[in-house]
């Protein structure tokens, strides 16, 4: 159990760490709609903020960008100079260099699975590229000369860093979409924000939302993707669900073992009687005995389990099969609390594996006359 554990912890710390490269500590959207407006004042006092190591503002929108013949929707993402110092973009390029251009020559960098999807080397493509976004119009019915914008801009380079963000997302210069998408000059869709310390994110957040009130959405970091979390969190608990049955079932040795005691130690169990040893005397003694086969052999597999643990950390024993992972071996982790659980599981199942037999080894009445 605390193997398998281990193993999932460390995919878990895998996932979330790609995940912590795109996604900030905490997010500012608006409550309704796209567009929020935000004052100078606002980012004044959110710059004052003793946890804050940086900030920038975001403005996202779905584009159609095209290659020739090739195209792909994309999430754009048009971002201020400091985007490099608050997400792992910048160091998880595999071509290029972090480089979003300018309002009137924007550059684009982008997710590895849409630079396949555009069949361009991003670094090296000497054409453009055409990108269109939808503009905010006056008018309820759609404008198809002034509805869509129609630019054209270069790809720059390419990031890695997880399936979900290659396949969806692009990169640019905020000036360049807010042109595109006819916003004002304080009109944005989010504000991404770094911490100095992450786990000081509740008693930051709180000050966040006194200086922008309740017409924003402040998420965390687990809150901007609830569904990927929830699920971690649910196949953690469906596969600590499956090892305990396998130890329910492995359980049913002990009852068998104790049972074979019991009839093996009649004689013995009659003098204790003849003693004095009265049923709950009895029922202790077999009790303690299944406690102490749990105890020995849980721990012996948990010290099994560190043994192991550490050889993969040290060495990489088992690779994972394939190649085309960020790594070449199952990650592991090993948690006090897994040791906790497990424990505690060990010990609920093993008392009542003990108390079965037990209970029948002090109902028996024994004699020590032979006939």
């Amino acid at each position: 159990m605390v193997l398998v554990l281990s193993v999932f912890n460390g995919f878990e710390d895998l996932v979330k760490s790609l995940y912590s490269s795109f996604y900030t500590d905490l997010r500012i959207s608006p409550a309704s709609g796209k567009v929020m407006t935000i004052t100078p004042d606002q980012l004044q006092k959110l710059k004052g903020l003793n946890g804050i190591k940086n900030y920038s503002l975001v403005v996202e929108e779905k584009a159609l960008v095209k290659n020739g013949d090739y195209q792909s929707v994309v999430y754009l993402k048009g971002v201020d100079e400091n985007y490099r110092y608050i997400s792992g973009v910048a160091d998880n390029l595999i071509n290029g260099e972090y480089d979003l251009g300018t309002e009137e020559v924007p550059k684009l960098i982008l997710g590895a699975g849409v630079e396949g999807a555009l069949g361009i080397q991003a670094d090296r493509n000497i054409f453009t590229l055409k990108i269109h976004l939808p503009r905010r119009t006056e008018t309820e019915h759609f404008d198809e000369l002034n509805g869509i914008s129609n630019d054209t801009i270069r790809s720059s380079a390419a990031f890695r860093i997880q399936q979900d963000f290659d396949d969806r997302y692009a990169i640019t210069n905020i000036d360049f979409v807010k042109k595109s998408l006819r916003l004002a000059a304080d009109e944005y869709t989010t504000v991404e924000i770094l911490l100095k310390d992450p786990a000081a994110v509740k008693a930051i957040r709180k000050e966040v939302a006194k200086i922008f009130g309740d017409g924003y959405v402040i998420q965390n970091k687990y809150e901007q993707n609830k569904s990927l979390y929830s699920v971690m969190n649910m196949e953690r608990w469906v596969i600590y669900g499956v090892l305990c049955l396998i130890l329910v079932i492995a359980a049913f040795n002990m009852i068998g073992a104790l049972t074979m005691l019991v009839l093996e130690k009649q004689k013995d169990i009659s003098v204790l009687h003849a003693l004095g040893g009265n049923k709950k005397f009895i029922q202790r003694i077999f009790l303690s005995e299944g406690m102490l086969l749990a105890l020995i052999g849980g721990g012996i597999g948990m010290l099994l389990a560190l043994l192991i643990t550490w050889l993969q950390l040290k060495f990489h024993l088992i690779p994972l099969a394939g190649g085309s992972f960020l790594i070449s071996y199952f990650p592991v982790k090993l948690r006090v609390m897994d040791f906790i659980l497990v424990g505690a599981t060990v010990f609920v199942i093993a008392l009542i594996a003990s108390w079965l037999p037990s209970r029948k080894a002090a109902a028996q009445e024994f004699s020590l006359r032979s006939e």
